[in-house]
């Protein structure tokens, strides 16, 4: 009988281990599902719209190939939107009811030409000469540049390639990807999209245990059937006596029977030894977490998304389809990533002196500074370069909540290789799609600098205007009533509304500062200053407190002129006259501007002590201009 169940239990264990190896080999199913579209090359850019990249969940692969040079990118969807304009382009949607991906051609209506129509019996019939093979061959580089996609800061990345691009990305619902050659060039014509697919098989590893536990089972019965039969072949009590009382003894069996029967218990031990082997080889193969069942309770998470940051869980209000969202200019990895090739930039055309080069990155005030520096360096090769934009990290990201552009972003970064080094404050401005974020206002962070609470970079700040009353100064009088207190100093009629704790420039541009200038002059000559608001634009961007970040520019001009009907000039390797080229003595005197950059926190009113001061968080002052005075 135990032959028999160890018959059943072998057929069972064949069973079950056939069917565990079938569910990872001819049931198993695919790991990743595939759609792909082709293309003719009618436009120069493709754009697979979010629909399609979440038609399956889970991680998207794009592939991309067709072209000589492949360029792939991904933004938020209205960015994408907004640097294609009017270019045509194809779009890839996700159609749920063929399973796969449709495109169409998307054009916007063409814009009027402002020139009137010159009647034909007045155009002058001038042939057009048909371009050469190599004008046709060699596109115009500023068009080129025009077009071309790489290198945007709305792209929250971006690979460039030869011939194909094959990348994983993880991307929320409102990301596009935009694909391109060179931006003049056709698109390339084969776009392929997987997704991984859960191909787990929960029962293929409790079936392969199972089997190898049940054949254990059967080697087990028949060895105990084996061993139970030969105790049932053991001497007997009532024997056949011989002559004399002796018992008959059973004839020795032939040498070669018992040769034989030594062999068959070796053969039974080696069949033995086979599940040994076997075992472990079945467990082994079983150890992948797809061969079990899952018992964890909790859902799954959903896919993750390290392009942008989650949205604040409150509630939002319903958006009228004819109202412009509102969204914050950048995100923060999109931010760490300018960052990071703000760096890389401003360190090259630094050391370079490159004057031309750094109004790619650099407008208004920071442009001034720099510019005025390389032209001092140039013939003073000692004097301080300016300081370093480090990449990160960043303690503070605060974007302008925003419908279009202009968009504007003021920012924080540390130096992470020096922590004795102030962080530096930027304000960043984008003014249209196409065109890079430029650095506007470059600060040091004053020490201990009591920075107010901002909202979260996935919300933004709403910009404050200029003539908005719920502060305690609008920060449209912000710059003016600031210069006229380093002008006059206590004797200032704003001098009251700004907290003189911390404020160096008003040490060393105030009038103490200007009384130290004087007094190291020599008897004959005398110092004016001024103070003037630059024309650049006042940024102010709400804080949580009601408050506001108020970044402001001013122009301090220093007139040095003699008093005795002498002359006057520069002293000899002074940057002035590094910067101005002057090196003789006027009767007229010289003049220097200084330009000071200003980051202040002017509080809202009724948000507590009425009497609150705005205060300096951060300043540079450099030197921007010097001459004879005219």
């Amino acid at each position: 009988m135990r032959f028999v169940f160890a018959i059943v239990a072998f057929i069972a264990a064949a069973v079950m281990i056939g069917l565990g190896i079938a569910q990872r080999t001819v049931f198993l199913e695919p790991d990743r599902v595939a759609l792909s579209a082709e293309f003719s090359g009618e436009t120069a850019f493709i754009v697979v719209e979010p629909e399609a990249l979440a038609a399956q969940p889970g991680k998207q692969t794009i592939s991309t190939s067709g072209s000589d040079t492949v360029f792939v990118s991904y933004g938020r969807s209205g960015d994408v939107e907004a640097w294609l304009g009017e270019t045509p382009y194809q779009s890839v949607t996700y159609d749920a009811q063929t399973e796969e991906l449709s495109t169409e051609v998307v054009t916007t209506a063409p814009v009027e030409d402002p020139l009137p129509e010159v009647p034909a019996e007045t155009t002058p019939a001038t042939p057009t000469p048909a371009p050469t093979p190599e004008a046709e061959a060699a596109p115009d580089p500023e068009a080129l540049a025009a077009a071309s996609p790489v290198g945007s800061d709305l792209w929250l990345d971006e690979f460039t390639a030869e011939r194909t691009i094959t990348t994983t990305i993880d991307v929320p619902d409102d990301i596009s990807v935009l694909i391109a050659s060179d931006g003049l060039s056709p698109a390339p014509t084969q776009v392929e999209l997987d997704w991984p697919t859960d191909d787990a098989t929960p029962m293929a590893g409790p079936l392969l245990v199972g089997g190898a536990l049940v054949f254990l089972v059967g080697i087990g019965l028949v060895i105990s059937g084996f061993l139970h039969h030969r105790r049932s072949r053991g001497p007997r009590r009532n024997l056949p006596k011989g002559p004399r009382g002796k018992l008959l003894s059973a004839p020795k069996p032939p040498r070669r029977q018992s040769t034989g029967g030594r062999r068959a218990i070796g053969r039974a031990k080696r069949v033995a030894l086979v599940p040994v082997f076997l075992v472990p080889a079945i467990a082994l193969s079983a150890c992948s977490a797809d061969y079990w069942p899952s018992f964890d309770q909790g859902e799954a998470p959903a896919t993750s998304s390290p392009a942008t940051q989650p949205a604040s869980a409150e509630p939002t209000e319903t958006v009228a389809p004819d109202e412009p969202t509102v969204e914050p200019a950048v995100t923060v990895p999109q931010m760490e990533r300018i960052m990071r090739r703000l760096a890389v930039f401003t360190s090259e055309v630094d050391e370079a002196r490159d004057a031309a080069r750094v109004a790619e990155r650099f407008v208004g005030p920071a442009l001034d500074s720099r510019v005025a520096n390389y032209k001092i360096r140039g013939t003073l090769p000692d004097h301080p370069a300016p300081p370093a934009i480090p990449a990160a990290p960043l303690t503070l990201t605060l974007p302008q909540q925003v419908t279009g552009w202009p968009r504007t972003v003021l920012t924080i970064a540390k130096n992470a290789d020096d922590p004795t080094i102030a962080p530096t404050a930027l304000v960043l401005v984008q003014e249209t799609p196409r065109e890079n974020y430029h650095v506007l206002y470059s600060m040091a962070l004053a020490p201990e600098a009591d920075v107010p609470e901002v909202a979260p970079a996935s919300i933004g700040a709403a910009p404050i205007s200029p003539e908005f009353k719920g502060l305690v100064m609008p920060t449209g009088q912000v710059a003016a009533a600031y210069a006229d207190v380093l002008l006059k100093g206590d004797e200032s009629e704003f001098a009251t509304a700004f907290d003189p704790e911390g404020d160096l420039i008003r040490e060393q541009l105030g009038v103490a500062g200007q009384k130290v200038i004087n007094d190291g002059l020599p008897a004959t000559a005398d110092a004016t200053f001024s103070n003037v608001v630059d024309d650049s634009p006042t940024v102010a961007l709400a804080t949580n407190d009601a408050g506001a970040l108020v970044t402001v520019s001013i122009n301090q001009t220093e007139k040095v002129v003699p008093n005795d009907g002498g002359t006057i000039g520069f002293k000899e390797g002074a940057p002035g006259a590094a910067l101005s080229g002057f090196t003789e003595n006027s009767a007229k005197g010289v003049q220097r501007e200084i330009g000071i950059q200003l980051l202040f926190y002017v509080p809202g009113v009724g948000t507590g002590d009425e009497n609150q001061q705005i205060r300096l968080l951060g300043w540079s002052e450099s030197l921007i201009a010097a001459s004879e005075i005219p």
